[in-house]
């Protein structure tokens, strides 16, 4: 089997920049294992993967190398590890389409997207050309339309797509059966960060549950300054995020609330905190006695950097499903990794998966 885990980037913004630049850094500093889930995945290691391609849109990326696109504007996520090499990689046009919310335009150029006026890409060729072995889609929120077009295009150049963003492919039945007459594995849809607010908001849930809690009403707020939360500030590309958001925390219930006591999804825009995502959870609920418990917590994250570790586990399990020959949603990593897998498991329960799939006891 081949060592090298050849990727490809869809959308070279902070989340691709965060990915990088920690590859990077661990594999210069491989005694430093500070935020791996896995520094050793079934063999796998970080500094095993390998960035082959790279799309973006934008002006101000599309051609340059992919070591100095990472750092361009509207990209505001922490330089935590400036010294990237010379990939050999050029960041190729994409495609559009409904990639980039109207609204923008009205927004200061460092911080928004502009489209650059080049013809995009043959994406397959290039997929096919670059040996890549995944595609890792970081394309904005609301992307439907765009989304598809390249979960078409892997299947077309037969790489494995990982779905970081919430449009529903993988937990979608027609796609995935699509992936799996294929045998072309996938990973989704939406990832999940590190210590997020949807991973905290899931195991407050579960605890209430787990220690006979009753949950009557909840919320959680989210806001930060990175071209994500501008993108959302077109509330008519929410639709998927919100539920995406929405159904991992009601996941945890056993009997999920009605729709006006559950409130998940981002709030606003403040252009100064740039990568910084600043979160409110409350929580109101009933227990011993039926009295009173009320529970608020405030999360304070990097954003991008926050979903780079657990990308780096679904990279290297869509490596191992690739050498096992198994195509289709790989539904434990999917589960651990992901706020929308097509099954939805305890946090706990998804581990346990992952570690079987891992070890080879668990073909998914």
């Amino acid at each position: 089997m081949s060592k090298k885990i050849n990727i490809a980037i869809l959308g070279v913004g902070n989340c691709a920049s965060s990915l990088l630049q920690g590859i990077e850094k661990y594999k210069k500093e491989p005694e430093n294992q500070i935020g791996l889930m896995h520094p050793d995945l079934g063999g796998y290691k970080v500094e095993d993967i390998n960035v082959v391609a790279a799309f973006d849109i934008d002006a101000r990326k599309v051609g340059k190398p992919l070591k100095e696109a990472v750092f361009a504007k509207p990209n505001c996520a922490r330089v935590f590890y400036p010294d990237l090499p010379d990939y050999p990689v050029t960041v190729q046009m994409g495609h559009v389409l409904d990639g980039v919310s109207e609204h923008m335009v009205d927004y200061d150029e460092d911080k928004r997207f502009v489209i650059a006026d080049e013809k995009p890409c043959d994406v397959v060729k290039v997929l096919r050309e670059s040996g890549a072995h995944v595609l890792i889609n970081y394309l904005p929120v609301g992307s439907e339309r765009a989304a598809r077009f390249y979960a078409e295009a892997c299947l077309e150049a037969n790489v494995g797509f990982i779905n970081a963003m919430p449009v529903f492919i993988a937990s979608d039945k027609e796609w995935a059966d699509r992936f799996k007459e294929k045998n072309i594995p996938i990973i989704g849809d939406d990832v999940k960060s590190q210590v997020g607010a949807t991973i905290v908001h899931r195991t407050l849930t579960k605890l209430f549950e787990n220690r006979g809690v009753i949950l009557d009403r909840t919320y959680q707020l989210n806001f930060g300054g990175n071209t994500d939360f501008l993108n959302m500030l077109n509330s008519a590309r929410l639709k998927s995020k919100k539920i995406s958001k929405t159904q991992s925390v009601q996941s945890e219930l056993s009997k999920p609330l009605a729709a006006n006591d559950i409130h998940i999804g981002p709030s606003d825009y403040i252009p100064f905190l740039n990568d910084n995502k600043i979160c409110y959870i409350r929580m109101e609920g009933r227990g011993f006695g039926d009295l009173p418990i009320n529970l608020e917590l405030k999360l304070s994250v990097e954003d991008a950097p926050n979903s780079g570790g657990v990308m780096i586990d679904a990279i290297r399990c869509m490596k191992l499903a690739l050498d096992r020959k198994i195509g289709g949603v790989l539904t434990s990593i999917s589960a651990y990794t992901m706020k929308s897998p097509p099954e939805q498991y305890t946090d706990t329960e998804a581990k346990e998966m992952v570690e079987d799939f891992i070890a080879g006891r668990r073909e998914r």
